[in-house]
């Protein structure tokens, strides 16, 4: 470890031009521009303090999704992210019982975001960042504040980057009305979130794996193919109790990273669920943490019907098994209060039924 002495110490606070900053936003969702005001405000101050809440919130941004991606892309930032359910965690509660709605006055932000430089982050910042005409008016508040707490004169500067967005022509409205279209202002970990999973279910023999390709080829995007059939295979057709968990996480550990690359949809042959099946199945007990991960959810699930030939490939059971697996779908699905969509017939038609589905729900967000 090096240690800076006296001299080193001074020069290096010296490249510096600010203590500490402040930015303040929705990020709902946090794009490019964004980041690039963030890297500006970490370029020229020792800490970098950010403030993020929306009311009301708009969907996939909601506060996990933005505190994760903060957390993600700007982890060396001290960051409160917000809504009303962990508001009393920061400041006092009777003075605001819930957050200020997006339509409330600027003063009422102002006073909000004051309190919480002095009463969570105990600092009064020395400039505040941004890219639009609220940061002179936002300085001068948080001067005049900061001043009458410490009794001693205070300013806070405005660092205004990029006002005209030449750099990044976006904004978050813009942004949230076509995520797709726009992906490009939007790093992996942020747009990911956006993908919606698409999982397909159903017994032995009924095209889930095809179905998966197929779908993922006819949407140009990604698919994950069934983890506990390649380690089936790896280990020679032989199972234990303990692999069930990991087919599970590592199931999913692939959707994730596969989201990253993914385009609108990610295609996904099985879920969770299906390994709790085959534990149950092979096993007769199931670990505590795999019953977790089988609550994990999908924007859309199928249900591939036993309803043509059953095909034996030297890995599957036998077709009473596969009625016996769907059925046990069917009433895991209805007890679970988990919708999903039933395909029926052949290959071509089950891939016509869910291009029809997943193109009927564009043009539904397209309209809203």
């Amino acid at each position: 470890m090096h240690w800076f002495t006296p001299l080193e110490a001074g020069a290096f606070m010296m490249s510096f031009r600010y203590s500490s900053g402040l930015i303040v936003g929705k990020f709902s969702p946090l794009h490019l521009g964004h980041e690039q005001l963030i890297n500006q405000a970490i370029a020229q101050c020792e800490t970098v303090y950010l403030i993020s809440y929306s009311k009301p919130e708009f969907s996939k941004c909601e506060r996990e999704q933005r505190e994760r991606w903060l957390n993600l892309r700007f982890p060396e930032v001290r960051s409160v992210v917000l809504d009303d359910s962990n508001l009393s965690d920061f400041v006092n509660s009777e003075d605001w019982p819930c957050l200020p709605s997006n339509c409330a006055s600027a003063e009422v932000h102002r006073k909000l975001c004051a309190e919480l430089c002095l009463m969570h982050f105990q600092t009064a910042v020395d400039a505040v960042f941004s890219s639009e005409e609220y940061g002179a008016g936002f300085a001068l508040y948080l001067s005049e504040a900061f001043s009458e707490y410490y009794h001693r004169e205070i300013k806070v500067v405005n660092v205004c980057e990029d006002p005209e967005r030449l750099l990044l022509p976006i904004s978050g409205t813009e942004i949230r009305s076509d995520p797709h279209g726009n992906r490009q202002y939007l790093s992996g970990e942020v747009y990911r979130d956006f993908v919606d999973k698409v999982c397909f279910l159903g017994g032995e023999s009924t095209g889930k794996s095809q179905l998966s390709r197929l779908a993922a080829q006819l949407f140009e995007t990604e698919f994950v193919a069934e983890y506990g059939r390649a380690l089936w295979d790896a280990q020679g057709g032989v199972l234990h109790e303990p692999d069930m968990l990991k087919i599970a996480q590592v199931q999913v550990q692939q959707e994730e990273q596969a989201c990253l690359m993914a385009n609108r949809y990610l295609f996904c042959d099985t879920s969770p669920l299906t390994t709790l099946f085959y534990s149950h199945e092979m096993f007769g007990e199931v670990d505590p943490a795999l019953e977790d991960l089988a609550k994990r959810t999908y924007e859309y699930v199928f249900l591939c019907e036993p309803d043509f030939d059953f095909v034996q490939d030297g890995t599957r059971r036998d077709d009473a098994f596969r009625r016996l697996q769907h059925a046990w779908y069917l009433r895991e699905l209805k007890l679970r209060e988990i919708p999903f969509i039933r395909l029926y017939g052949t290959i071509d038609n089950r891939l016509r039924d869910i291009e029809s589905v997943l193109c009927d729900a564009v043009f539904v967000d397209a309209d809203t």
